[in-house]
């Protein structure tokens, strides 16, 4: 397998668990979106402040640079919640594709708090989380799946849809 693919999504939807198991079924090499946040936006989100656009551009950036570093393919964890950024990231590499972990506010508050020990992100912020979060549903390239399956469920689903994309013919240029 010669691509990339994000796993997106709010905090807590499961990432890094989706991405381990896509990354170790395919062969491609798993990145962390997060640790490519500089120190000052860690700060800020430990600490309960929302990250800005502004915020976000530089690490936007860095990503995207990893993906044209990349060419033979990776799997990358962010949370890509404009269209705007996923946009961004296209640019860097056209066929990217993208799998949407979609989860309620609810479920996404109960993982973070069970994880607020070993991890940066601070619980406040899972409701702007959801409230700049635009729905990729919809856009090319998506695949939208239940966060609250296990990663081997999801790993499976995702595995099924990369290969059936592949059997499907591109659609043909039509000449006038």
């Amino acid at each position: 397998m010669s691509e990339s693919i994000v796993i997106m999504g709010v905090a807590g939807c499961g990432k890094s668990s989706c991405g381990s198991a896509l990354a170790a079924a395919t062969g491609l090499l798993l990145m962390e979106g997060d640790d490519f946040h500089s120190a000052a936006n860690r700060q800020k989100m430990s600490s309960g402040t929302p990250l800005t656009d502004a915020d976000r551009d530089g690490w936007l950036a860095s990503l995207a640079d990893e993906l044209r570093r990349h060419t033979h393919g990776l799997v990358l964890t962010c949370s890509a919640l404009k269209r705007s950024y996923r946009d961004r990231l296209r640019q860097a590499c056209p066929a990217l594709r993208f799998v949407f972990l979609d989860i309620s506010p609810e479920q996404a508050r109960t993982r973070v708090l069970a994880r607020a020990a070993e991890h940066f992100f601070s619980t406040t912020l899972v409701d702007s989380q959801f409230a700049t979060l635009e729905s990729p549903v919809g856009e090319p390239g998506v695949l939208r799946v239940d966060a609250t399956a296990t990663p081997e469920q999801l790993c499976q689903q995702i595995v099924a849809w990369l290969a059936a994309d592949k059997t499907t013919p591109a659609p043909q240029k039509v000449s006038a």
